[in-house]
């Protein structure tokens, strides 16, 4: 009897550490799924911002559609200048998770001082 009571202990801290591992992985992969989906979204609002593609539709509702096919939620988009910044969330495991992405012309080097 002892031994099956250690056997169904055993069993039950695997099946619990398994599902931590799970969780784990899972927010990663969430994660990266934001952080991708942010960076497309910011892309085409700047693309589209600079005239490099020819769109009927602002660039923050550009982004937004974009944001919508990779299965999140545009939160945020705001145009600074030639930049779009972007903020993205999503849910995983009822928790919430948000990813943000600027995307527009490269900075100019910094001088030699």
């Amino acid at each position: 009897m002892a031994g099956s009571v250690l056997a169904l202990g055993g069993i039950a801290v695997i099946a619990a550490l398994g599902l931590g591992a799970a969780m784990v992985g899972g927010a990663g992969a969430t994660s990266q799924r934001l952080a991708a989906a942010a960076d497309a979204a910011a892309l085409a609002g700047a693309d589209a911002l600079s005239g490099a593609i020819p769109v009927p539709e602002e660039p923050c509702a550009l982004a937004a559609r974009v944001a919508v096919a990779h299965a999140v939620a545009l939160q945020d988009c705001r145009i600074d200048g030639a930049v779009v910044i972007v903020h993205v969330s999503a849910a995983y495991a009822g928790f919430p998770a948000v990813a943000g992405s600027r995307a527009g012309p490269p900075e100019p080097p910094a001088g030699d001082g």
